[in-house]
């Protein structure tokens, strides 16, 4: 593990992969020291944010590096698992990346609803989930040449190895290969349904479906290995 400090106020740590870095925020979560403001991981890194009028940089170091030994011996978190419905019919560049792979829009379909998706970050926009990783049929599709001014709430994209979900309308260059009809943010109501470590598939829907779904929220997430 590598550490450097954000500021005066938070550490950053460099991990081996990304379940080592889900493993380490779980230990810093579940350490819940007086001084722990936040936690933040993004693939292979993890931000630990803290309160200067509790502690300060060099004790949180210390802690830091007693909390990474124990959990090099933890299993990484499995986070909950969530289905969510996509309507590949309502999509943009559905061509695009069938061109791009060398498959047909069904194999690309097939393919993208295949696989357990982690959620390693999220950011861009409030509660947009950065998806790992792609089947390798799928993989290294670039972003748009130019990007759209306005892509709708629900969308779902990918490029290079990633997929994700458009939680506002915003500007974007992921190519979109279909559109969910739940809601997966609501900032004024605090609602943040999707966690790092948490799992995602895809499950294919039809327009008719879309619309009798539009506008609900995500479903409370299974945990993994519970009974």
């Amino acid at each position: 593990m590598r550490l450097q400090p954000l500021g005066d106020q938070a550490w950053q740590a460099s991990l081996a992969d990304e379940s080592a870095a889900a493993a380490l925020a779980a230990a810093v979560r579940d350490g819940g020291p007086d001084w722990l403001v936040d936690v933040v991981q993004a693939y292979q890194s993890v931000a630990v944010f803290f309160d200067a009028d509790r502690t300060n940089q060099a004790a949180v170091e210390r802690w830091l590096r007693e909390r990474a030994v124990s959990a090099s011996h933890a299993a990484p978190p499995t986070g909950r698992l969530h289905v969510i419905p996509c309507c590949y019919e309502m999509q943009r560049d559905l061509g695009r990346v069938a061109e791009q792979t060398g498959r047909t829009a069904e194999e690309v379909i097939r393919l993208h609803t295949s696989r357990e998706y982690t959620v390693y970050a999220i950011g861009f926009c409030p509660g947009f989930p950065y998806l790992g990783y792609l089947p390798p049929e799928l993989s290294g599709v670039p972003r748009l040449p130019a990007p759209r001014l306005r892509v709708e709430a629900g969308s779902v994209g990918l490029t290079g190895r990633q997929t994700g979900i458009y939680t506002e309308a915003r500007p974007g260059g992921w190519n979109l290969i279909g559109r969910t009809p739940l809601a997966l943010v609501d900032v004024a109501d605090g609602y943040f349904p999707l966690r790092t470590a948490d799992r995602v598939r895809f499950e294919r829907i039809d327009e008719e479906e879309y619309r009798r779904l539009q506008g609900e929220r995500l479903p409370e997430g299974v945990t993994l290995g519970a009974s």
